[in-house]
């Protein structure tokens, strides 16, 4: 694939509302999802840029062209479900960025989406992470004057009051990686908005998941030496937007195995399809453990499609051997970390 064959694709995802994007790390992340009804006051899809009224998107098209893009799926803890992404990652030497641990005064947010938005100040939150930078931009004084006195500190100090001035006034965050950076000017999820995170564009800052010290979730096959630097999430075959079920998608299934097929571990692939063939041939009694954690989830995630195929086609027959099938391999597979199919949507700190 041509560089400008990667942002062209990623300009298309773009304009769907039904996609959804990211950039962050394991514990701190910014979300951009688009809904019906959002107004669109920045709209160039083909520069990888959009914003709404409630936050937005932009990656670097020159970075963007020297990323490798990496198709995963994930296993769900719901036998029904399971999880799938485009990850965009870049050599480590790459990806990295400054790392701050406490907070820390950028100045005026220039380079912010939206024009009237860059008198605004940025602070870093100093949650000291590699490829990323988590960052508040705002332009109220009351709360920059707490900020300025509690800069150089870190905000994970129980007497520093800046985090409590930050989850009570909302100001915009700005999550930065060297792809570009997700704007998110939605309210914090907390007290505030019911204990959940706002429909649309948010963030999650999960200090027990930043405590592990790691760049990304293990249950995504990242090559040793890139980092992700921004994820595409296409539309789901089997969850809305809220995280509710939905008819098996068809489409959407088969325009994500596409991408997957393009851009996915071979040795992924090549496990969903050795129980494919093994379906056609009718010798499913001989699948058996592929060997690996990452083929493992291969095959159990194609078993899991190949359901909800056979429920949508009304295949009684081969629901029967595929429900023998999954029962023998629960049987024979250790249980694999799944991630959760909303991570940190009940436990949203900033």
């Amino acid at each position: 694939m041509t560089a400008a064959t990667l942002v062209e694709l990623l300009g298309r995802y773009l304009e769907n509302r039904d996609a959804g994007w990211s950039i962050g790390s394991f514990g701190a992340i910014g979300e951009f999802h688009q809904r019906a009804d959002d107004e669109v006051v920045v709209d160039r899809p083909d520069a990888l840029c959009r914003a709404t009224d409630k936050g937005g998107l932009r990656l670097d098209p020159a970075q963007v062209a020297d990323a490798f893009p990496l198709a995963y799926e994930t296993l769900s803890p719901r036998p029904e479900r399971w999880g799938q992404g485009l990850a965009l990652c870049l050599p480590e030497a790459a990806a990295r960025c400054p790392r701050r641990d406490v907070l820390t005064e950028l100045g005026p947010d220039t380079a912010a989406i939206r024009p009237q938005d860059r008198g605004g100040s940025l602070f870093d939150m100093g949650l000291d992470q590699p490829q990323i930078e988590f960052c508040i931009r705002t332009d109220d004084p009351e709360l920059l004057a707490i900020l300025r006195e509690a800069a150089g500190r870190s905000l994970m100090d129980p007497s520093n009051p800046a985090m409590a001035a930050i989850l009570a006034a909302h100001p915009h965050r700005v999550v930065r990686s060297a792809l570009g950076r997700v704007e998110v000017y939605q309210k914090i999820g907390g007290p505030d908005t019911g204990g959940v995170s706002p429909d649309g564009p948010h963030t999650h800052v999960l200090p027990k998941l930043l405590r592990a010290g790691r760049t990304h979730s293990a249950n995504i096959p990242v090559p040793a030496g890139f980092l992700p630097c921004a994820s595409l999430h296409p539309p789901s075959p089997v969850m809305g937007h809220r995280g509710e079920d939905i008819p098996f998608d068809v489409g959407r299934f088969e325009a994500f195995e596409a991408l997957l097929r393009r851009f996915g571990d071979t040795d992924y692939v090549a496990a969903k399809d050795a129980l494919l063939q093994a379906l056609d041939e009718g010798r499913e009694e001989m699948v058996d453990d592929p060997g690996s954690r990452l083929t493992r989830t291969g095959l159990r995630n194609a078993l899991r499609q190949q359901v909800r195929q056979a429920e949508r086609l009304a295949r009684p027959n081969m629901a029967f051997r595929l429900a023998r099938l999954s029962a023998r391999l629960d049987r024979v597979l250790a249980a694999e970390e799944t991630d959760p199919d909303r991570p940190g949507h009940e436990a949203e700190r900033a």
